[in-house]
């Protein structure tokens, strides 16, 4: 596995964090239908770090915990002006799946609204989005205009999935072929279900970023195969700011 380091222009963030802290909204009691999918998601993944026996064998993120396979290749973005880790993107057989983990509520999940706020945001850039469900539940699929090199017009391909667990919020982004093509995704879909999401006991307003960070030591994969090395910074996929 290589670990690789990427560059981002701006903080990735569904929305700007209201003026509700957590504490505030989870006075309510957690819906019974949240229950279910909470029950349903610990079952087959992402998990929450209370759902494991053992963090042995992940490489280690912070918020995110990530189970090594030979070939996946692993970038952290990192926000310019302050130099936060913002997101970390998972490359597998020319297909990528951007992660991003948030604090939410503990009455109710936030992939319902933001879903929203992505079709408002992909319009805006005069795009198009598709609601669809999938192994994830509801999904979007986003295309946006895009240039290509000898000056057609086309369209750039996203997929969006969402996960909502025990005060957090998991967002993944497929791009490549995995944002087409449902074979091409099943690679990184396994990854994306055995992800452990670390989030930490301090209240923190819904939306804020789970922190991330890298490894504090990279050679303490399972295996040399899967052991992270590290590439040249390169900047992440465009498609990713949309949030």
């Amino acid at each position: 596995m290589v670990f690789g380091r990427g560059r981002k222009a701006k903080q990735e963030q569904p929305t700007e964090p209201g003026e509700a802290t957590e504490a505030a909204i989870d006075a309510a009691a957690t819906p019974a239908g949240n229950a279910a999918k909470t029950a349903g998601r610990a079952a087959t993944g992402p998990f929450d770090v209370s759902e494991i026996d053992d963090q042995d064998g992940y490489v280690d993120l912070g918020a995110l915990l990530i189970a090594p396979r030979e070939g996946l290749q692993l970038r952290l973005e990192v926000e310019e002006a302050s130099q936060r880790v913002v997101a970390v993107t998972m490359d597998l057989e020319g297909s990528s799946l951007q992660l991003q983990a948030f604090a939410a509520p503990r009455s109710e999940g936030l992939w319902d609204e933001i879903r929203e706020q992505i079709g408002q945001s992909v319009g805006s850039q005069g795009g198009q989005v598709e609601e669809v469900e999938g192994s994830f539940g509801t999904e979007l699929v986003a295309k946006l205009p895009a240039g290509g090199a000898d000056g057609s017009q086309g369209y750039r391909v996203a997929r969006f999935i969402g996960v909502d667990g025990p005060r957090w919020f998991l967002r993944g982004v497929f791009g490549g072929e995995a944002a087409l093509d449902r074979d091409a995704a099943a690679g990184l879909e396994g990854l994306f279900r055995q992800i452990v999401v670390v989030r930490g006991e301090n209240p923190m307003p819904p939306r804020d970023l789970l922190q991330l960070r890298l490894p504090k030591d990279t050679a303490a994969a399972p295996s040399p195969q899967a052991a992270p090395e590290f590439e040249q910074p390169e900047r992440g996929p465009e498609i990713t700011q949309i949030g």
